[in-house]
């Protein structure tokens, strides 16, 4: 009789075939391309659009414009299958959009503010006019 039992004989053959395989659908599972970034697109978009009904092509034309191209730039990193640069890319893009909201928020809150004390001080001089009438 044989001193390797059958259940040993063919255990190194069965690790490296194990080994095989694993490495196979590692190198597989790494060449794979990783989904587009459907949600920060849509969320890039949806801040451009936000951006744009409050008017920030009128008050931050820079960000806007910037917005713009990074998004242009992240569907054609997608179309050509680099969706790590489109994620990135979408995501500067949302960016770019929100904060030409915010500096178009600002200047339109500072309007109103300038307004306001224009308004204030028209009504203390007349007030102050009114005072100085009547004796």
């Amino acid at each position: 009789m044989n001193p390797i039992s059958p259940t040993r004989r063919g255990t190194p053959l069965r690790y490296a075939a194990l080994t095989a395989g694993a490495t196979g659908v590692l190198l597989l599972a790494s060449c794979a391309t990783p989904p587009p970034p459907t949600a920060s697109l849509q969320a890039a978009q949806l801040a451009i659009s936000t951006a744009e009904q409050a008017e920030a092509g009128r008050y931050a034309p820079g960000e806007m414009a910037e917005a713009r191209i990074k998004l242009a730039s992240a569907n054609s990193a997608v179309s050509d299958k680099n969706m790590v640069q489109a994620q990135q890319l979408a995501e500067q893009a949302s960016a770019e959009a929100q904060l030409a909201a915010a500096r178009t928020a600002d200047v339109k809150a500072n309007a109103v503010n300038d307004e306001m004390k224009r308004s204030t001080t028209t009504l203390y001089q007349e007030t102050q006019r009114k005072s100085g009438d009547q004796p």
